[in-house]
């Protein structure tokens, strides 16, 4: 008992922290944080400022005049905002939970020791993630061969399974399920598909969490897809939007309603406030998720990286 006691006082000195380490790691982690909610902060304050006031003094983080002008603009443009809104959110989901499958039982496949395969299929997961097959490839295959351009599913698909989740999923199921429970669910009569699904997935959840915001935060940033393969206005996503307002603020203003013309639309618009706006957008929604997914991020998160 006292060598017990013993051993763990030496252990708990070993991983000790001074206190001037640890004020030192509250510093950075201070710091840290406040590089990223800073723009945030920055982003809302510009989306709330008025065309005067950025005209006339720049951008400021306590705007002179505040305004919601940007916010009545978007509203005014609510059907091209909210279609594209719908279309993220579909992509999102849907994408998410298709990703969710492929990878989680292409890693499950990969990491048992008695599928016949499991080494060249090790290989064709493994290649991608150093040798790309390049944009041109890419874009034929899913345009040509798949006839995937102008539909939803161009937005889903090619991001659907990456090679470095399937890798955490395999290093995941290899190192933190025990053979003996597969073993156990054999003995009882379960076939390979009921092992998964009803054993292997419900004791997963931290991977599930940690592949699932993976996937959530792929598809909810990425525009470059919409830009690549959708030209009908209707399935652009929100993201797409935001990057042809970046380059062409004018873009919402393409079909001025109210019986205004064009030119006096775009004389109306409040060009910068309303880019931010739609930023702020953006990310309200993807970070209100982020902290269902917390518990289960780390823990998930440090297996795959540890044991991999």
């Amino acid at each position: 008992m006292f060598q017990k006691n013993k051993e763990e006082d030496s252990a708990y000195k070993l991983n000790r922290i001074s206190k001037p380490t640890n004020y030192l790691f509250n510093i950075i982690f201070v710091i840290c944080a406040a590089v990223a909610i800073v723009p945030f902060i920055f982003v809302i304050m510009i989306s709330v400022s008025s065309k005067q006031s950025i005209a006339k003094w720049g951008y400021q983080f306590i705007p002179k005049n505040f305004s919601l002008d940007a916010y009545l603009f978007l509203w005014n443009e609510k059907h091209t905002i909210l279609g594209a809104f719908g279309i993220s959110l579909l992509v999102t989901i849907l994408g998410t939970i298709i990703g969710l499958v492929l990878t989680s039982s292409m890693g499950y496949v990969l990491s048992r020791s008695e599928f016949k395969l499991k080494g060249f299929l090790t290989w064709v997961v493994f290649i991608p993630m150093i040798f790309g097959g390049g944009m041109v490839a890419s874009y034929v295959v899913n345009s040509n061969i798949l006839h995937l351009k102008d539909t939803v599913w161009a937005l889903i698909l090619p991001l659907a399974v990456s090679s470095y989740n399937v890798v955490i999923c395999k290093t995941f199921f290899k190192t933190s399920i025990p053979d003996s429970i597969v073993e156990a669910a054999k003995i009882d009569g379960a076939n390979q598909l009921s092992i998964y699904t009803r054993v292997i997935l419900p004791i997963s959840k931290p991977l599930l969490a940690t592949i699932g915001l993976f996937l959530s935060f792929g598809y909810w940033n990425d525009w470059f897809q919409s830009s690549l393969y959708i030209n009908n206005s209707k399935l652009m996503s929100l993201q797409a939007i935001l990057n042809n307002i970046q380059k062409n603020v004018e873009f919402l203003a393409n079909n001025p309603s109210a019986g205004l013309s064009l030119q006096e639309y775009k004389n109306m618009m409040p060009t910068e406030s309303a880019r931010m706006a739609i930023a702020v957008l953006i990310v309200v929604p993807i970070a209100c998720a982020y902290p269902f997914f917390q518990r289960y991020f780390v823990s998930g998160l440090t297996i795959g990286s540890v044991k991999g």
